[in-house]
């Protein structure tokens, strides 16, 4: 593959994760808020819990849709990209918000929408990376 055909994958691709993305912020924010408004549960756990939903959800999507073309030439199973998954974006998400949200929450005190919004941007571009080099790979 010349440079020209990877640059051009490498766009589709991180269209396709943002697309997801956009939609997996949505699953967070609405756990998040729910979690938190309706059960008054803790802004740390309800962010935790709604940053594991949308992991769960990015990554059906991206197993199925972002990345299809490798996943069916890849001779590894689904459950061991997902577990790549959640020890990489998912503990990079889960930690980064978790920090990001005691400081823009907890310290700044900002309103918990616009802190989560803040927060998975913060974590997105290093999620791309890790997702099209490690996650979703090439197969050799």
């Amino acid at each position: 593959m010349n440079l020209r055909e990877r640059w051009r994958e490498t766009a589709r691709h991180g269209l396709k994760f943002y697309t997801i993305g956009m939609i997996g912020t949505g699953v967070q924010i609405l756990t998040i808020t729910l979690l938190h408004t309706l059960l008054n549960m803790n802004y740390l756990i309800a962010t935790f819990i709604g940053v594991e939903t949308a992991i769960l959800h990015n990554f059906l999507w991206h197993e199925h849709w972002t990345w299809r073309e490798r996943t069916r030439e890849s001779e590894e199973s689904p459950f061991q990209r997902l577990w790549r998954f959640n020890i990489s974006n998912g503990a990079l998400s889960i930690i980064g918000n978790l920090v990001l949200m005691r400081v823009f929450v907890g310290s700044l005190h900002f309103h918990i929408i616009p802190a989560q919004i803040l927060s998975i941007g913060s974590c997105s571009l290093l999620n791309f990376l890790i997702s099209d080099r490690l996650v979703f790979r090439r197969a050799e």
